[in-house]
């Protein structure tokens, strides 16, 4: 496990989120309310992996194979996340080390998950994992302390991950990454589509009022 200076908080930026049009200007008013001193932005897989999986059904690649040219396609939404932030212009690292050189990054994935093969309980390398467990895994792996999960849908709050796991509002293998955390780790998700900046939120309610 690598030592960590502080603990950063780990977001992953769901690829379903990808068709926003507004997505850079609400990430970033989600970040000036929400981020730390750290801040890493996990990116999901969207449309990209999408196209590799259908590939895989096509040509029947195999899921070793299929899984590192997801996670190359992560990379491809790595600089994606990053061009949409331009006015905080986050740095793209790979390696465990890198995450405590800057206060804010995105994640490529790829280049995580190679290094991270010379781990313990590294990812498998199969489809039940996807960005959710790359995102739980950066987040052991960095000894964060808050784990966000930014969605196009609404987790209840009234059930727990593995139940969460069986209705397919997270991956196959998120729950059991997430307990091998050494630290307390708080997960949280958010519905992103429905979430709006807190002053936006206030002038909406002035005007009901009025």
């Amino acid at each position: 496990m690598v030592e960590a200076p502080s603990s950063p908080v780990v977001v992953k930026v769901g690829g379903s989120l990808y068709d926003l049009p507004d997505l850079g200007p609400r990430l970033e008013s989600w970040l000036d309310e929400n981020a730390t001193t750290q801040t890493l932005l996990v990116p999901g897989g969207g449309p990209t992996t999408e196209i590799i999986r259908e590939w895989d059904r096509r040509h029947l690649m195999g899921e070793d194979s299929a899984h590192w040219l997801a996670l190359a396609a992560l990379t491809f939404n790595a600089r994606l996340l990053a061009h949409l932030l331009r006015t905080r212009k986050p740095d793209i690292v790979s390696r465990a080390q890198e995450i405590w050189q800057g206060n804010f990054a995105v994640i490529d994935a790829h280049g995580f998950c190679l290094e991270d093969e010379a781990r313990a309980g590294h990812l498998p390398h199969c489809w039940d994992a996807t960005s959710d467990s790359v995102a739980a895994r950066v987040a052991v792996i960095s000894r964060a302390t808050r784990l966000v999960l930014l969605k196009s849908v609404a987790i209840p709050p009234d059930i727990n991950w593995e139940q969460a796991q069986r209705r397919g509002l997270v991956d196959p293998l998120f729950e059991c990454t997430l307990r091998r955390a050494v630290q307390p780790l708080r997960v949280q998700a958010i519905n992103f589509r429905e979430w709006q900046p807190r002053k936006e939120c206030t002038k909406s309610a002035n005007s009901r009022t009025r």
